[in-house]
């Protein structure tokens, strides 16, 4: 655990801000890419994407309250502690608000909606796989005990309740690694022929399933229903959709082509 990465007597800058951070502009230069390739406005793609990282942090939040409602109810003091100002939330959380407000954007906008959320569907995995190395580095979203060689024993106790001197899972960085792996089958399939949706598609099912597994390694801080903790029963319906998605593309006609942007853009 390295949770600060910068420190200068009281101050500090934490790591997992700074790699959150850096994983945000990374994925917006890869979706900004994606979209002038796509001969999309890059200005209103930019735009939506500052947009949906907000929503994107609010949704996360949000349902991370709801999750762990009974635990805040019983001590509403904890809203307002630096571990959950820390805590990364619920991605899915995120995720689905962040879809939503996207949805609405592209409508108010005139955005085509699937090939919008194409070439935002890389630069989403290329984020997560570099803040996922920052909840590593903050202790926060931390796996099971095991005994395998590879198990991490966390040893600070200044960012999350993560257990100290036990060997765990490093389950943040299976994520990680996993959405790196997601990264570079989806920008490679980006820039090649492909139907309108096709790549929002694959992300869903790739992503979902990724997590879906990585969940049996996590500790799990919220109810599980029935044998599944919430965050799978979500990735299983995201994982429908997406799956469902690509089966309709999959019948339908004439695929299109992403087209370069002149030289000059």
């Amino acid at each position: 655990m390295y949770p600060k990465l910068i420190e200068f007597g009281s101050f500090y800058i934490p790591t997992y801000g700074v790699l959150v951070a850096l994983g945000f502009l990374v994925g917006l230069f890869v979706t900004t890419r994606l979209a002038r390739r796509a001969r999309m406005p890059s200005e209103q793609i930019a735009n939506l994407a500052i947009y949906c990282a907000i929503a994107g942090i609010a949704g996360a939040k949000l349902f991370m309250f709801l999750f762990d409602f009974r635990d805040y109810l019983r001590d509403p003091g904890q809203i307002f502690t630096l571990e959950t100002l820390q805590a990364a939330g619920v991605f899915h959380g995120g995720f689905i608000v962040a879809l939503l407000f996207a949805l609405w954007f592209m409508r108010k906008h005139a955005l085509p909606g699937l090939a919008t959320m194409d070439v935002f569907a890389p630069g989403v995995a290329i984020g997560q796989a570099i803040g996922r190395i920052g909840c590593f580095a903050a202790g926060c979203c931390w796996g099971r005990e095991c005994s395998l060689p590879w198990g991490v024993r966390f040893r600070s106790d200044f960012a999350a309740p993560v257990p100290l001197g036990k060997t765990l899972h490093p389950v943040q960085l299976y994520e990680s690694a996993a959405d790196l792996l997601i990264f570079l089958v989806l920008y490679a399939q980006a820039t090649r022929r492909h139907p309108a949706g096709q790549i929002i598609g694959m992300y869903l099912v790739l992503y979902s399933a990724a997590r879906f597994i990585i969940e049996f390694f996590r500790v799990h801080e919220q109810a599980l229903v029935g044998p599944f903790s919430l965050t799978q029963w979500i990735a299983l319906a995201l994982f429908a959709l997406g799956a469902a998605l690509l089966v309709y593309l999959r019948r339908a006609p004439s695929p299109t082509r992403p087209e370069r942007a002149p030289a000059h853009a």
